[in-house]
């Protein structure tokens, strides 16, 4: 007699059984958590009006004594059905019945009633804007969007809504750009820019983006501003200084900046006698550029070995040996590191608690390259507005969050006047 080896279907495999991700979208936990925020919204806004009538849905009107005799409250207006409305959030579209009603006026005429929960024309909450932005700001395009959050919104989002929803930032962006700042107890400024591809007059042109952050007591770092210019110039970094100091920007006790010739000569036009840091990454970047590929490594060596002494007295002696030595055997790269004089150990005038923070814009390098990642999928932006903005955005969405500066502790002890002796 032959058995039975059929197993029954509960003991088959489970990856005979299981329905895979992308099979079966409909998932009926999240089907009744819209069906419930459907009833819950409808609920939520015929509150809304049987407080403003002062009475439910086919309720009496309330009666107010008057006496011995009661009155009823005057009637200030009556329903008159419903229109449907969609309405797209975090829960996926749904389709809402809104009621709707006439309010009399004291002239004795009436206007139709608005629902302050569901704005007229809304069509998306406020919650659902900021994560089509947020997708947006994290490093794809308008198109891509649909696609990206199709499964939450179901039909998915045209570039045109995303296009709209990134309009709506502008406002926000340009009263960012107008705010005082005055009442901000900033003590650093790090300086830098970076440049960046966009469409204009429909050709894809270069432009600067000039940013500066700000330092404040406590040690946090925090952007005070992103101008589009068309470089690095004197006067385009001038725009930038003289537009924070009308904005109430007092001077700060420390700069750091990249050694770019024009925002120095702003620097000294706008702040001079305030301790100037010439970014040490810059600088041996430059070295580099100086010396043949064979010898990097040992102008690295050496370089670092200066940058990165213990003490004031140690750098000094290093420099000086750096100096002598480059000197006999490749003379430009001593004399590139002659040009940036003292400006380049500014930072050992302060604790050595803060010189790590002090020594380099990489604060704002690190700003630059998340900017660079973000445009990556459009190449070319589509407007020089759009540049600076997303750029402001990353930090305003909480896309990049910045920390306090290493050695915020001491950021009330002011720089030592005494400069690194530059004699070699």
């Amino acid at each position: 007699m032959k058995s039975n080896i059929t197993k029954p279907e509960s003991l088959q495999p489970a990856t005979d059984t299981a329905v895979y991700l992308f099979d079966d979208w409909f998932d009926p936990i999240e089907e009744q958590v819209r069906d419930r925020v459907r009833s819950f919204i409808q609920a939520m806004i015929e509150g809304e009006l049987d407080e403003t009538f002062q009475r439910p849905r086919y309720g009496r009107r309330p009666q107010s004594p008057d006496g011995e005799n009661e009155r009823r409250v005057a009637v200030i207006g009556h329903r008159h059905g419903h229109r449907t409305r969609s309405l797209t959030g975090t829960f996926g579209k749904v389709a809402i019945n809104v009621p709707r009603a006439r309010l009399q006026a004291a002239n004795g005429k009436t206007t139709e009633w608005n629902s302050k929960v569901l704005r007229t024309y809304q069509r998306r909450t406020l919650a659902a804007d900021a994560l089509i932005a947020s997708v947006y700001l994290s490093g794809t395009n308008t198109r891509r969007v649909r696609r990206a959050l199709k499964a939450l919104f179901a039909d998915g989002v045209g570039k045109d809504v995303v296009s709209r929803v990134w309009r709506k930032v502008k406002s926000d962006w340009e009263a960012w750009n107008a705010r005082s700042l005055a009442a901000e107890p900033i003590v650093r400024l790090i300086l830098d820019g970076t440049v960046a591809r966009v469409r204009l007059d429909r050709k894809a042109t270069a432009i600067s983006l000039l940013v500066v952050i700000g330092v404040r007591a406590d040690g946090q770092k925090v952007l005070l501003a992103i101008k589009s210019m068309g470089g690095e110039s004197t006067e385009a970094w001038r725009a930038v200084l003289d537009d924070l100091v009308k904005r109430g920007l007092r001077q700060p006790q420390f700069l750091i900046v990249d050694g770019a010739p024009g925002l120095e000569k702003a620097l000294a036009a706008v702040w001079d006698g305030v301790p100037v840091q010439r970014c040490t990454v810059h600088k041996h970047r430059n070295l580099l550029a100086h010396a043949p590929e064979r010898l990097h490594e040992e102008v690295t060596a050496d370089y670092n070995d200066m940058i990165y002494a213990a003490s004031p007295a140690e750098i000094e002696t290093r420099r000086k040996a750096f100096i002598r030595r480059w000197r006999l055997r490749h003379r430009p790269v001593a004399d590139c590191l002659e040009e940036a004089g003292d400006r380049l150990f500014t930072f050992a005038r302060l604790p050595p608690s803060q010189w790590r923070s002090a020594r380099t814009t990489n604060a704002i390098e690190r700003l630059h390259e998340e900017f660079k990642r973000r445009i990556k999928t459009q190449t070319v932006l589509p407007s020089v507005d759009t540049a600076a903005m997303l750029f402001w955005a990353l930090l305003a969405s909480g896309q990049i969050n910045m920390r306090k500066v290493d050695g915020w502790q001491t950021l009330a002890t002011k720089p030592i006047d005494q400069p690194i002796d530059l004699a070699a």
